[in-house]
């Protein structure tokens, strides 16, 4: 038995198919951990949600964790934002089967920790321990998966507050939590977010750093397994793998089997 983390699909069908030969992927024996962002700007969603949620409720060999793009077709779908430039998303929501599919998606995870190993789509404030992380993702997890999830959605939205305080309750503790845990890529010394930046580590902003490099961070004894700053790249070191290595913007789609490190890639062309 075998697991595999891969990062950012993004609606990218035929890499994921050709990825999954390349690893010998066996349903029966072994078990994905999709890092979010399955969907939007490649051009498959529907086809790779479709194929996604048949191995997960036939094999239960998927784990998943959403991410910006995963809430961004959430949001799409009860009109509490608009589609954007660049969105692809438009087949999935005419799609017979999209009640199926949003259904299955908003009962994903936003964070899951096994053994050593953690995953999150973009990151953890420093402050953040992994058994909180987990309590604090289950409060969007349960959110999410209620009935009436898209009158109380609008919750999840907006740039402030970009620190965390566990004093904060309501929308804003709700919006720091989905912030951090989808779209922070870096942040300043007191962990305050950035979500304009979005280029390599050669070109961080002065007096911020990488989440991953915040100093004294509680989840520091943990692997962290995540996607979303395409810009970084594949980057491994000892207690990060982080898998963005930019599929849909025509580079690879990588996998690292957790269990060794070994890596594997297939070229995107899409």
């Amino acid at each position: 038995m075998a697991t595999y983390a891969i990062g950012d699909l993004q609606g990218c069908f035929k890499p994921f198919l050709e990825l999954l030969d390349r690893i010998h992927f066996d349903p029966k024996l072994d078990r994905l951990w999709l890092v979010g962002d399955i969907v939007n700007r490649g051009p498959n969603s529907l086809e790779l949600l479709r194929l996604i949620k048949q191995m997960d409720e036939t094999d239960r060999c998927v784990i998943t964790v959403l991410g910006n793009h995963d809430l961004h077709l959430l949001m799409v779908a009860v009109k509490i934002s608009p589609q954007r430039s660049g969105d692809t998303l438009q087949p999935l929501l005419d799609a017979p089967d999209c009640e199926d599919l949003l259904y299955w998606l908003r009962h994903q995870r936003l964070f899951y920790h096994e053994d050593n190993f953690a995953m999150v789509h973009a990151g953890l404030l420093p402050s953040w321990t992994i058994p909180q992380a987990a309590q604090l993702a289950q409060e969007i997890e349960h959110i999410l998966q209620q009935d009436d999830y898209s009158q109380q959605c609008i919750r999840l939205y907006g740039n402030e507050p970009r620190v965390w305080q566990e004093k904060w309750t309501g929308s804003e503790r709700l919006r720091v939590i989905v912030n951090a845990m989808t779209r922070m890529r870096v942040c300043t010394s007191d962990g305050t977010m950035n979500f304009s930046f979005k280029g390599d580590l050669q070109s961080i902003p002065l007096d911020h750093l990488p989440w991953f490099d915040l100093p004294n961070r509680a989840s520091s004894q943990h692997t962290i397994v995540c996607g979303h700053w395409s810009a970084l790249g594949l980057y491994q070191r000892e207690n990060l793998i982080a898998l963005d290595s930019g599929c849909v913007w025509g580079r690879q789609l990588s996998a690292v089997r957790l269990e060794d490190r070994e890596l594997f890639q297939v070229a995107c062309d899409e």
